[in-house]
């Protein structure tokens, strides 16, 4: 069990590490002038998250499972999933928040992992994040309770994106053009 806590610490400080990026990236979009979206729905995402990471923690705790075969395809949906945070957050660069939030005159960023990979940071970085974390910790309460709610609140949050994409971003024209 021990090497499972290690590694659901290592993920969690991880995730820290960015969430510190994304509220730099939030107070220097709004200082220039950009905007959030989606209040109402990144809150629920935001506490939803929390509560998925709680509750794996505490099935970890109260079933102390040895590191097997579910753990190691958890353990490896996780490194694949902080690979694609660490990506998509360097491509997205001072743009990237966990916030629905847009820059002013906000452009569409042209590369090949955008273009060919709708919404990228939920489908390689949150998804396996959440699905390798339960599978980590053994938790399928989580898995199998959370998770679905999380995915109602993501579809919505796709929803938000997908429209200002459509209405703002790509009207905008493309990045460093």
């Amino acid at each position: 069990m021990t090497i499972i806590i290690v590694i659901f610490a290592a993920v969690s400080l991880f995730r820290l590490v960015f969430l510190r990026k994304s509220s730099q990236n939030e107070q220097d979009i709004l200082a220039k002038g950009g905007m959030e979206y989606g209040v109402k729905n990144s809150t629920i995402m935001k506490y939803l998250h929390m509560l998925f990471y709680a509750v794996c923690f505490l099935e970890l705790l109260l079933k102390k499972p040895a590191f097997d075969f579910v753990s190691l395809l958890g353990a490896v949906l996780l490194l694949f999933s902080m690979f694609m945070l660490y990506l998509v957050a360097k491509l997205l660069g001072p743009v990237w928040t966990i916030k629905l939030m847009l820059v002013k005159d906000h452009k569409f960023v042209d590369h090949w992992l955008f273009r060919n990979v709708k919404h990228p940071n939920y489908f390689l970085n949150v998804v396996p994040e959440l699905v390798g974390l339960a599978l980590l910790s053994h938790a399928y309460f989580a898995l199998f309770i959370l998770f679905p709610l999380y995915c109602i609140t993501l579809y919505v949050r796709i929803k938000e994106e997908e429209q200002l994409l459509k209405e703002v971003i790509i009207p905008n024209g493309i990045a460093g053009e």
